[in-house]
């Protein structure tokens, strides 16, 4: 199942740059560090944000090494999708008393900290201060939010697709 699920996700590792053995992501899905994975399953693993900006915050990344939202595909929106449920079910295990007052999304590139896909679930988003309603916010404009449904997640990927071919350009 792995296999078939993760093929599409093939051209999207990348063995450039830094490397995948540097990646901090990738050596915390590997269980080579002393993070506390909170959830995970063969695709996907979930932890607490190093640097929380709101009361409950966790990452949700991909065991395979994909370097951020701009290099998504549109066949990647299961990914995402699965991404944004795994968000979800941690902050309902942790009992986040509204689900309608939580922030899920990526930042683009150059604004993510870490070279390697990562979904934001932050919550309560009323309660983030002045530091965190700017970097995860409705008003920032590089935090692209996952919203329940279809449409989100094509979204992301398309913006991240528009970014990529601009880059290019120049």
């Amino acid at each position: 199942h792995l296999s078939s699920s993760a093929d599409h996700l093939q051209p999207l590792i990348d063995n450039s740059a830094s490397g995948i053995d540097d990646c901090k992501f990738c050596q915390i899905a590997s269980n080579k560090t002393d993070t506390e994975i909170l959830l995970s399953d063969d695709e996907l693993v979930c932890f607490r944000d190093m640097k929380p900006g709101a009361t409950h915050h966790y990452l949700v990344i991909p065991r395979m090494h994909i370097s951020s939202c701009k290099t998504l595909k549109m066949d990647n929106i299961p990914l995402v999708e699965r991404m944004e449920q795994m968000g979800r079910s941690i902050l309902e295990k942790n009992k986040v008393c509204s689900l309608d007052d939580v922030r899920l999304g990526f930042h683009l590139p150059p604004f993510s900290s870490v070279p390697h896909l990562h979904l934001h679930a932050l919550a309560p988003a009323s309660k983030m201060n002045l530091k965190s309603q700017l970097r995860y916010g409705q008003q920032s404009y590089w935090f692209i939010t996952v919203s329940q449904g279809w449409i989100e997640p094509r979204k992301i990927i398309q913006l991240g697709l528009f970014i990529y071919n601009i880059a290019r350009q120049t």
